[in-house]
């Protein structure tokens, strides 16, 4: 049978992308692309890219306050959200314009439309065009999940925070994981009051309970109302806002609220289940090792399949699907001892295991230290930085570790090299630490401070 296409990809993001343009550049492959949106996804247009500037916008008063620690006549005024909104629009443009450019030198044939699965090899346009192809690959990635409650339509996701007109002076953030957390932490450092609802014990579930802690106490520290054990009993829109009342009781006007209670699988409409593919209990496309579906000429990478939702790993899976199918270089992606970062104010740098999972595993060791940084103890502020690592007793190997420090994430992504090594704790000891840096902690932690 001849196909219009060898590949046709449904879903412009990272992962698609690097798909896309690995199968037509380096395998040869005649490929088409699929983006209702705008190129880049989520990261690029509405994810880590924009939340990441906006992070660095946020810093400025504490660094400017610093500075004057410091001895610099230092002063700040106001924040100009128009200018630096306009600002970042023309970086993310400038971003969506070198992912188009970059499949469009790879020969990728690009269409600006929704594409739908009309059957196992043939995509539907959203004209009613259709297009054959010897391969489908899905990569539309995920949306913010929003509970189905009166005046829900009125509250912001991650989706619109980028694009408002202004600031608000008050908000709610109901969510207690990382979009969540650093949202809090961006909009709190932009100046706006910021309280946090979360129904679980502690903020960040999933990640080291110390390392949560720690972040919680900082961001409470920095003036961000936490309450956890806490989610919105109704919310009504009224003069000045939404008033919402919490399951504890308390009512409040806030002037926006931001929901960042999880995300699900963007595979509504798409014709995956009619064409015979499997879907999980919460929309997610299932695959095996090999991003391949339960339809052999189907494959899907990233976010849309729920395994580990990072741009980073959806870029792997994308590579490693065009490397299999189109290069002849069978590979899988590597899903383990993946790190990751949030970017909460202190940051979280993390890989591995967390000392809870560890412990259930077996017999551990756990090393860990906390203290105020040279840089901001010498401007008296309260700064607290953590520095741990999970050590197996058996094979003395590394198994986690986790860091709240500023520039976290640039830690952790070195320590991660060593540790996907297998280094061991004596490894790390045997490195000589760097000084005067927060980072030669991790090198010169003696004695465990508890066994499990």
């Amino acid at each position: 049978m001849t196909f219009d296409y060898d590949l046709f990809v449904i879903g412009g993001g990272s992962g698609g992308v690097r798909a896309a343009r690995i199968a037509a550049s380096e395998g040869g492959a005649k490929v088409a692309l699929a983006e209702e949106y705008r190129m880049g996804g989520t990261c690029v247009i509405r994810g880590c890219v924009p939340k990441k500037i906006m992070v660095f916008a946020s810093t400025y008063p504490g660094a400017v306050e610093d500075a004057r620690a410091y001895g610099w006549d230092a002063q700040i005024g106001g924040f100009d959200w128009t200018a630096f909104r306009g600002k970042l629009r023309d970086e993310l443009s400038r971003l969506e314009g070198l992912y188009r450019k970059g499949l469009q030198n790879a020969g990728v044939t690009i269409f600006d439309s929704r594409a739908s699965i009309a059957d196992p090899h043939t995509v539907r346009l959203a004209d009613g065009q259709t297009v054959t192809a010897k391969h489908i690959l899905i990569a539309t990635g995920g949306r913010p999940f929003i509970p189905d409650m009166p005046h829900a339509d009125k509250v912001l996701t991650s989706n619109e925070i980028f694009d408002l007109e202004k600031l608000p002076k008050s908000i709610l953030i109901v969510g207690g994981g990382y979009i969540a957390s650093e949202f809090a932490c961006i909009l709190n450092g932009l100046g706006v009051k910021v309280t946090q609802y979360y129904r679980g014990a502690q903020i960040l579930r999933g990640f080291d309970e110390e390392a949560r802690g720690h972040i919680s106490e900082g961001m409470r520290a920095s003036g961000i109302d936490i309450s956890c054990g806490t989610d919105v009993l109704r919310m009504e829109p009224v003069d000045g806002g939404m008033r919402v009342t919490s399951t504890m009781g308390h009512e409040q006007v806030f002037e926006q609220v931001l929901y960042a209670t999880g995300r699900v699988p963007c595979t509504g409409g798409l014709g995956l289940e009619e064409a015979g593919v499997t879907l999980g209990r919460n929309g997610e496309v299932i695959v095996d090792d090999w991003s391949q579906t339960s339809v052999p000429s189907i494959y899907a990478v990233g976010d849309v399949t729920n395994r580990i939702n990072l741009t980073p790993v959806a870029i792997r899976e994308g590579h490693a699907f065009a490397d299999t199918v189109f290069r002849g270089e069978k590979r899988k992606a590597d899903h383990e001892l993946v790190a990751s970062a949030v970017f909460t104010q202190p940051e979280l740098g993390s890989v591995g295991l967390s000392e809870e999972a560890a412990r259930a595993a077996g017999p551990i060791e756990v090393y860990s230290t906390a203290f105020r940084p040279m840089q901001t103890l010498f401007a008296g502020r309260p700064d607290r930085v953590m520095m741990k690592l999970v050590v197996c007793q058996n094979t003395r190997r590394v198994l986690g570790c986790h860091i709240v420090a500023p520039n976290a994430g640039e830690m952790i992504q070195l320590a991660a090299i060593a540790i996907k090594m297998g280094a061991t704790k004596e490894d790390f000891d045997r490195t000589v630490a760097v000084h005067p840096t927060m980072a030669e902690e991790l090198v010169t932690l003696r004695s465990p401070v508890r066994t499990a």
